[in-house]
């Protein structure tokens, strides 16, 4: 469909890459562009491959390109309504994104994942699931995880799976793309700088759905107003889970054992602590959401359990690092928004000096505050929102706040602040753009400087 044709793809990071590459292999006519005015082509030629025959543009885009584009490719960091992507729509340009543009090549069945919290655990627990069912090389996980869809599309075939972790970005740009089963997990504030109103942030969660019928599937949070909502109206099958009441259709939590109720029958699938290896209540909501969505893709029971059993934190969220004088310390730098962190929060069992602040998405953080429940012992802020963060806990009644200037400041305050017996968390609840590239790089500078302190409890 796109040999042949002009096609512009809107920024140069892995998304952008992926997808010049895809639609070089295709045939068509690509330029690469980024609107960064101090990127030179020399550094955007340097992400391609050697024969790759894309034209490179960074800052102005020249007008006999902007007439002449027949399709966009939007990495998920650039916003639909920006004034350039405009102009190009009004110039006849179809819109689409790295999502859209990767299902076009997809040959097998796809399972899509997205929410406000906890994406990339039960993304990447269903991955492992699908894995263990159809073969490592048969199963494929991708989208906001890190892994472009792009980059695996062509592998795909009738008898592979694709598990995919799709933002709310990514999902302004779908067309065609069709999940047999999709999953959204729960809808929160967040993004609201992008999004601009709740509305369309959760509309945009909603098109996780929008080719899907009565023969597909949707897993929905029965606990989450919105998606409790959404459940009378999805044209997909809504499949509910519940960490808070049994239901008479879709899985619960009862006491500590996780239950499935189907046709009038019910029966025990999993002890919460005996047989699971992740902490606190969101991740019993994602394991209920896994187990769900595999076995809309027609996994056994048998196997899914299985893998659960196995299956330990994903990295950077509530992730326990290291004890270091009778300190526990977790890692939770995906905790990038109040509802996330608040769940960091809930995991703790101990005393806890927090570490929260970043860049402002425009978030409130009342309720994020009101979650310290006696549990926080201190409060370091850094970054951009610390003040805001600071003035929101004052006004809950919270005093114990101390600010730090840099990552590492903070890090040596909370080593200083921690007793034996108490735990330090690093669960934000912001981005981490501003003083790091990305969550990851933060969550590992914590985890670096953690284990290098030196273990005094011995």
């Amino acid at each position: 469909m796109l040999k042949d044709k002009k096609c512009l793809v809107f920024g140069s990071g892995i998304s952008g890459v992926g997808s010049v590459k895809l639609l070089e292999h295709i045939g068509a006519e690509v330029i690469l562009y980024d609107g960064n005015r101090e990127l030179t082509e020399e550094a955007m030629r340097a992400k391609l491959p050697e024969d790759s025959r894309a034209v490179c543009v960074a800052g102005e885009l020249p007008e006999e390109i902007l007439r002449t584009v027949d399709t966009v490719v939007l990495s998920p960091g650039v916003p639909t309504d920006n004034p350039l992507v405009n102009m190009l729509r009004s110039s006849g340009a179809a819109i689409i994104g790295e999502i859209e543009l990767g299902y076009q090549e997809e040959k097998g069945r796809v399972a899509a994942i997205t929410g406000t919290n906890g994406k990339t655990t039960t993304t990447t627990l269903v991955g492992e699931i699908v894995k263990a069912h159809v073969g490592a090389d048969k199963a494929f996980v991708v989208g906001n995880i890190g892994n472009p869809y792009t980059s695996e599309c062509l592998k795909t075939a009738p008898d592979t799976v694709t598990v995919g972790e799709i933002s709310s970005f990514q999902l302004e740009t779908i067309r065609d793309f069709h999940p047999v089963v999709s999953a959204i997990l729960n809808i929160t504030p967040d993004h609201l700088d992008r999004h601009h109103t709740m509305e369309a942030y959760v509309a945009a969660k909603e098109n996780i759905t929008l080719n899907q019928s009565g023969k597909d599937i949707c897993v929905l949070n029965y606990e989450n107003e919105y998606t409790r909502a959404f459940g009378e109206r999805c044209p997909a099958k809504a499949v509910f889970f519940s960490s808070e009441r049994e239901l008479e259709e879709g899985y619960f939590l009862r006491g500590d054992k996780i239950m499935r109720s189907a046709s009038g029958r019910v029966e025990e699938l999993l002890d919460i602590h005996r047989d699971m290896n992740l902490v606190g209540t969101c991740n019993v909501e994602n394991v209920m959401a896994a187990v769900a969505i595999a076995q809309g893709m027609g996994v056994p029971m048998e196997t899914i359990l299985s893998v659960i059993r196995g299956f330990h934190a994903v990295e950077h969220r509530i992730e326990f690092v290291a004890t270091r004088g009778g300190v526990d310390y977790y890692n939770d730098s995906k905790g990038t928004n109040p509802d996330a962190a608040i769940q960091g929060i809930k995991a703790m069992s101990k005393p806890t000096v927090l570490i929260g602040g970043g860049y402002d998405k425009q978030s409130e953080y009342d309720q994020w505050v009101e979650s310290f429940d006696g549990k926080v012992k201190c409060l370091v802020l850094i970054g951009q929102t610390r003040e805001k963060i600071a003035e929101c806990a004052r006004k809950h009644g919270f005093s114990q706040i101390r600010f730090a200037d840099t990552f590492e400041e903070c890090l040596k305050l909370c080593t200083e602040l921690a007793e034996s017996g108490d735990a330090v968390l690093l669960s934000p609840a912001c981005a981490s753009w501003g003083m790091f590239p990305n969550y990851e790089v933060r969550g590992q500078l914590f985890k670096e400087y953690v284990r290098g302190l030196p273990d005094t409890s011995a």
